[in-house]
C-alpha cells in the first residue's frame, strides 16, 4: 500500500474525528450503537486500521462511540476494555509474519522486539489505573479537548509521516 497516501488518509480522519469531539458535533436525532452485524463491521474497521498503524484502536472506537451517542467516559473505558485484544491479535499476526525474517535484532521474536514490548506492558500495566481515575474525575467537556487535543497530535505526526515519503 502507498505509505503516503494511507498516512494522509488516516491524518485527515484524525483530524475530522477530533474536530467533531473538540466542537460537541453530534449526528441529529439520537443515534444508539448499530446491531449484531453492524458491530462486527465497526470492530472489522477498528482492528484494521489498529493492525495496520499499530495503534490501539481508540483513535477510530471512541469517536465511533461517541458518534453513536455513548457517554464519552463509557467510549474511553470500553476502549479501554479493546486495548489487550486487538494488541494480543496484532501481537500475533506480526509474530507470524515476521518469524522467518532474517537480520531482526537480537531479541526479537517475528517483527516483536521482546525487551520493548516488556517494558511497553509494564509502563502500561502501572500508569493505567492513574489514567482511568483522571478520566472518571473529568467532567466531559475537558475530557473530550483532551481526546480532541491527543487526536490533533495524532493527525500532526501521520501528517508529518506522509510528507516524509
Amino acid at each position: 500500500m502507498n505509505t503516503a497516501a494511507l498516512s494522509l488518509f488516516f491524518a485527515a480522519f484524525v483530524a475530522f474525528s477530533a474536530t467533531q469531539m473538540l466542537l460537541s458535533k453530534r449526528p441529529g436525532g439520537t443515534r444508539g450503537l448499530p446491531g449484531t452485524p453492524g458491530m462486527l463491521a465497526a470492530g472489522g474497521v477498528v482492528g484494521l486500521l489498529s493492525g495496520l498503524l499499530g495503534a490501539g484502536g481508540g483513535f477510530v472506537s471512541i469517536p465511533f462511540m461517541t458518534w453513536c451517542s455513548v457517554r464519552i467516559h463509557n467510549a474511553v473505558a470500553t476502549s479501554a476494555a479493546l486495548g489487550f485484544p486487538i494488541a494480543l491479535a496484532g501481537t500475533a499476526a506480526n509474530i507470524y509474519y515476521g518469524w522467518h525474517e532474517p537480520d531482526l535484532p537480537a531479541g526479537a521474536l517475528g517483527y516483536v522486539w521482546l525487551p520493548g514490548l516488556a517494558l511497553v506492558v509494564v509502563a502500561s500495566m502501572s500508569v493505567a489505573p492513574l489514567g482511568a481515575r483522571l478520566a472518571h474525575r473529568l467532567p466531559v467537556a475537558k475530557l473530550k479537548r483532551v481526546f480532541a487535543g491527543i487526536f490533533y497530535l495524532l493527525a500532526a505526526y501521520m501528517l508529518w509521516k506522509a510528507v516524509q515519503h
